[in-house]
């Protein structure tokens, strides 16, 4: 392969592309293409297994679930989808979709009651309603029913 000395021109253009490319992976990287900065320090929640049927998601809580107490809070993983799961009290509890209204990511940071989306730094409570944007739509919730040991989200 013979190769042959850059014009000015050519350099100009490749150096010009080159910057271009550079400065829009920063762009992509500071907007959630790498992720929130900082959030390694948010803790992620535990996963839990729910079973789906027909409309309708169960999950048994034991006494070893992060669910048992107040104020605990779980990613549950269904054949339905992924729900933000909070207990709000000593027989309640919150079902919320675990997609974040602002570009679509999977909520699956908790930390002071408040949901965090890992994309963009969106916080939620444990209802749903946005504390902290960029998103601007509360998250969708379940009706929950919660009877000896076991939740019933209806979706």
């Amino acid at each position: 392969m013979k190769l042959h000395p850059q014009t000015r021109r050519e350099f100009c253009t490749h150096a010009c592309q080159a910057f271009g490319l550079a400065a829009v992976a920063g762009a992509l990287q500071a907007c959630g293409g790498g992720g929130l900065t900082g959030s390694s320090s948010i803790p992620a929640l535990p996963r839990l297994a729910g079973s789906a049927a027909n409309g309708v998601v169960t999950l048994t809580i034991d006494a070893a679930s992060p669910l048992a107490s107040v104020g605990g809070a779980a990613l549950v993983q269904t054949g339905s989808g992924l729900f933000l799961v909070a207990r709000t009290g000593p027989d309640s509890f919150t079902a919320l979709t675990s997609t974040c209204t602002h570009q679509a990511c999977t909520i699956t940071g908790f930390e002071n009651e408040t949901y965090v989306c890992p994309c963009h730094g969106s916080r939620f409570d444990t209802s749903g309603r946005v504390q902290n944007g960029p998103a601007v739509t509360s998250l969708r919730s379940y009706r929950t029913q919660f009877a000896g040991n076991v939740l019933t989200m209806t979706l």
